[in-house]
Formats: structure tokens, sequence, C-alpha cells
């Protein structure tokens, strides 16, 4: 008997991120599934799209991209969700999420109970959770999951404290950007003294076994066991910075699911994070091999 073919589940949002140069397909869990699928890692994406022209595209372009799109739910009600994406002088994002569009319904299925439970890694965030249906479905697989990674990646307006603590409660590892470490700290009514003390309070609060830190220019920390691993960031002409994060975990978890050193797992993840924002939008074409030569040259 052969062994089945590892793999990992994104849950949450995609949809179609409106530039002022186009449309392009998005949403953070799909990001990291496109990503981790590019690194040779097998990946099921758990979301919903309407039964529309946007949905069948998207749907299409996915598919087009060797993702399958079996766990991608059919909508009759509700719209295939799009965001429209503003880009700073700095390059930065910021997006008008609209509420109450399809993956805002991802209906809870039996089948998804053996899809997650056999997958390497459950990868889910915040944002999917703010309305109650897919919220349910989330925690009912998270139950089942055998290594929940939260990616935080807060969208104002849609920061719940109460759920927010119960997702930390729920998971095993945790990324985050420096100012969502600090806006966790605040909505469980601790003072930031210093990163080392937060991420120690974090873990220990919420039980949490390992946690990864982005710090933008300043590189990313990762915190597993009584050891915290750092690196520096790669130096690049930033592009923008669409998927940036989203890419960074896609290189984390590309190595954490096969238990390489965390060395080797966090120069993974500054790469690959590195890779995407030297390229225009969240999801650029690009070869395993192109990533790796660009890595090679960095470490």
């Amino acid at each position: 008997m052969t062994d089945k073919k590892s793999y990992i589940v994104c849950f949450g949002e995609v949809l179609w991120d409106i530039f002022p140069e186009g449309s392009r397909a998005g949403g953070a869990p799909f990001n990291v599934a496109y990503h981790v699928h590019k690194m040779g890692i097998d990946v099921k994406v758990l979301s919903r799209v309407g039964d529309d022209k946007l949905g069948n595209q998207l749907t299409d372009r996915i598919s087009n991209w060797g993702i399958t799109t079996d766990y991608i739910q059919t909508d009759r009600e509700h719209p295939t969700s799009t965001v429209t994406a503003k880009i700073d002088e700095h390059n930065e994002a910021s997006y008008e999420i609209i509420n109450h569009v399809a993956w805002d319904y991802i209906e809870y299925r039996p089948e998804h109970n053996e899809l997650v439970a056999g997958a390497e890694a459950f990868v889910f965030g915040s944002l999917s959770a703010r309305n109650e249906t897919t919220r349910n479905t989330l925690f009912q697989l998270l139950e089942v999951a055998k290594l929940k990674i939260f990616d935080v990646n807060f969208r104002p307006p849609f920061i719940d404290a109460e759920l927010i603590e119960k997702l930390l409660h729920k998971s095993d590892i945790v990324k985050m950007n420096k100012a969502e470490l600090r806006q966790i700290l605040e909505l469980t009514g601790r003072e930031y003294t210093s990163e080392e003390e937060a991420v120690s309070f974090l873990r220990n609060h919420f039980k949490i076994s390992e946690v990864v830190l982005t710090k933008g220019s300043k590189g990313a920390g990762y915190f597993t066991g009584e050891k915290n691993y750092s690196c520096p960031a790669v130096p690049i002409t930033i592009a923008d910075t669409v998927g940036s994060g989203d890419s960074f975990l896609s290189g984390f978890i590309s190595k954490r699911i096969h238990h390489e050193n965390p060395e080797e797992i966090i120069k993974q993840a500054i790469a690959l994070g590195a890779w995407v924002t030297s390229k225009s939008g969240a999801c650029p074409d690009y070869e395993l091999a192109e990533f790796e030569q660009f890595k090679d040259g960095h470490f």
C-alpha cells in the first residue's frame, strides 16, 4: 500500500482584488495556497464563490494554476467577493472589503472532516470568521485539524476581540506582524514592553507552541521551544507589498511540514516573502527553480 500524498488545506476567502490596472485573484488563504503549490506541495482550498461570471472566472483561474477547485462551494444567493485595493506612495496596500459575500457562507459538510483531518496543516485567518456561517464551519474543522496555523491578518473594521482570543486558544502556530502583536496585547489588556516578553505572554496565555513574527525591513523571528530564531530581511526593490505576508507564510509552511530545522524554515519564509515583494501582485507567475536561484543568491 502506497502512502497518500501529503497536502495542506487553506480555509477562507477567495476573491478578486480590484486594482487600478485590473483584477487579480486573491484573498489571504488563497495567496498562501498559490505559493505552497508553487513550492511543490499539494494544496486544497476550502472556500465559496458566487454562482456568477466572476465566480466562474475565479475558479477557472485557480484550476488553470493546477490547484483543485473541488472544495470551493458555489453560492446561489451571495456574490463572488471583490475587494478594492489601493496602493499608496510607499507601495503599501489598503483594502475596501465588502460584507456578505459568498465566502461569508462557507457551509460545513461532513466530508470536510476527513479532508482536514488528513492534512499536514490547516491554515486559516481571522477575516473569514467575521460572519456566523463560515465562523461555525471553521470552529468545527479546528476540532479535527492536526496542525492549526493561524494567520492573524487583521483587516479593520473586522476585528473582534472575543473571536481573536478564541482562535488563538485553538492554534498551534500563529503568524502575525509587529503591529498585530501590539493589537493582540491591547485586546488582552496587557501593556507592550518588549517583543520577547509579548510573544512569551501570548505563548503561555494561549498555549501556542510556535509564533512567527514578521517585521518588514527588520526581517522575522520564529519562536519555538525555548528558542527564538531570527533572520534579517533580504534586500530587494519593492514592486508592491500585496501578499507579502502570505508568501512568507507559504515559505514557512513548505519547510515546516517537513520538520526541517528552524533556521532553514525561517530562511525559506524570508526568501519567498522577499521574492514575491519584488514582483507585482500577490500571485506572480514564476517557476520554483527561479525562486531557488534567488534564495541561493541571498543565503
